[in-house]
């Protein structure tokens, strides 16, 4: 039987792979790295993260990326069974050991029989012999193979351009000024509480922060000076450049938080630090994905109390980001148009974020084993968070795509993206639901059809995977 190849090894080809080997099928997972590097990759590894190292939020009760988790591990997700058994505390996130978790995906993979690496750059369309490919390049797909698809599409790529956190080691961080604790003293998985280093700042403090930030040297944007941000990744600059206080209500919001330091004094704002590896070595700053300059960069991070002495292991940077105008030129099943042999996986898709990326490789492979198979490919609901995902990617804005390319965008899978639902206007004692408690009520109703709804979809179109545990 031929091989489905897959181009690219990050989180999606990763996923797509394990999917198709599973399912008895071989695959050819073609990457690059570590002979071709990338603007922001360091190693050869499958599914390297460059730039958090979190998963974001594991409640599957009121989170749509915590449904999202649910569902990924009801189908055998290797991603999170390896973000699982590499986590590190992150209060209600689900963060990883950044390095042993993409090594351990790399060995899980290089130990399937049925997956052959090929290490070697694919510069242009894929052979025409190869009868079923996945695309997933992600958003860093190298000129040559973006020219190429770009070609075959008709369609310009959009990008955006995306920043990475500064990573501190851990000793260099006093704790005389800082100090353990998450929002709340939440618990998440593997968590105790006290999972992040929080380093506390008064007005003043707050306001030299802002201006150094407002007046320091960035890297120039050179040849894509229009080129939008993600919104969800926003360098810090930036988002101080929106107003004075956006920042003290965003990442660098005080609430929940007590200072042991200062008990009596609640901080003006409060910067965080999340453990990046399993030694707990080192931490990464929640939030401070920046495009300043190195030598501006560290000296103004160093002016966060607590880290007047900080040694960083790695500093921030800007890396651009490639996606295509998905719902023009895929079909349902993520097949482009204009040559269905090819598939679409990944970030590359306009999907945003290391999960949803991973979930989308996860459907893209099961629909070409399908296909393999001599079987229909399936999508999930869309009432699911994953159906919800590829309707966004595939469908989501038919209504507007005339209006031009810049009418799609990446988004992180979110409740907005699922069918309204009925839910109760009132509690057990028959007290009108308002306000956050509505909210959350129906958050908890949306994720309970989607849990209902996934299972019965499993049941119908995968017997023997019906029964995997839905966490």
């Amino acid at each position: 039987m031929n091989p489905v190849h897959i181009i690219g090894a990050g989180l999606a080809g990763s996923e797509a792979a394990w999917q198709i080997a599973r399912r008895g099928l071989p695959v050819i997972l073609h990457e690059m790295r570590p002979l071709r590097g990338t603007e922001a990759h360091k190693t050869g590894f499958c599914a390297e993260l460059v730039c958090s190292n979190s998963f974001r939020s594991d409640d599957a009760a009121t989170n749509a990326i915590g449904v999202l988790h649910r569902e990924m591990r009801a189908m055998d997700s290797l991603i999170l069974r390896m973000a699982d058994t590499h986590q590190v505390p992150a209060g209600g996130a689900l963060a990883v050991d950044r390095d042993g978790f993409s090594q351990a995906v790399t060995a899980a993979l290089e130990a399937e029989p049925l997956i052959t690496f090929a290490r070697s750059e694919i510069d242009g369309l894929p052979p025409s012999d190869w009868d079923q490919v996945i695309i997933a390049t992600g958003p860093l797909t190298s000129p040559a193979l973006a020219a190429a698809i770009r070609g075959r599409t008709g369609e310009d790529a959009l990008a955006f351009f995306d920043a990475i956190a500064p990573i501190v080691h851990r000793a260099s961080i006093d704790m005389d000024k800082a100090w353990f604790q998450s929002r709340y003293d939440k618990k998440g998985p593997g968590g105790s509480g006290a999972d992040y280093i929080n380093c506390p700042l008064d007005r003043d403090t707050y306001e030299a922060l802002i201006d150094a930030l407002l007046q320091g040297e960035t890297t120039p944007f050179k040849d894509f000076e229009n080129t939008p941000y993600f919104d969800g990744c926003l360098p810090i600059e930036v988002m101080a450049a929106r107003g004075r206080e956006t920042l003290r209500h965003g990442p660098m919001k005080p609430v929940g938080l007590t200072n042991p330091h200062d008990p009596t004094r609640k901080p003006y704002a409060v910067v965080q630090l999340r453990q990046d590896n399993a030694l707990g070595t080192l931490y990464n700053i929640v939030g401070f994905q920046t495009k300043l300059k190195y030598g501006v960069q560290a000296d103004v991070l160093r002016l966060i109390p607590g880290l007047e002495k900080a040694e960083f292991a790695r500093l921030g940077g800007l890396h651009r980001n490639t996606f295509l105008n998905s719902p023009r030129v895929l079909d349902p099943y993520l097949r482009l148009k204009a040559e269905s042999r090819l598939r679409f996986a990944g970030q590359i898709t306009g999907c945003e974020g290391y999960v949803e990326s991973a979930a989308v490789g996860l459907i893209c492979g099961r629909m070409a084993a399908a296909e393999r198979l001599g079987a229909a490919p399936a999508v999930p609901p869309v009432s699911t968070a994953i159906g919800a995902l590829i309707n966004h990617i595939t469908a989501g804005h038919l209504d507007t795509i005339d209006a031009g390319p810049r009418s799609f965008q990446p988004m992180n899978v979110n409740f907005g993206l699922f069918p309204p639902i009925e839910t109760a206007t009132h509690d057990a004692e028959g007290r009108r639901l308002r306000g956050p408690d509505k909210g959350v009520a129906r958050k908890m109703a949306l994720s309970a059809r989607a849990k209902s709804d996934l299972a019965a979809w499993l049941a119908a179109t995968e017997p023997t995977m019906a029964s995997a545990p839905a966490a």
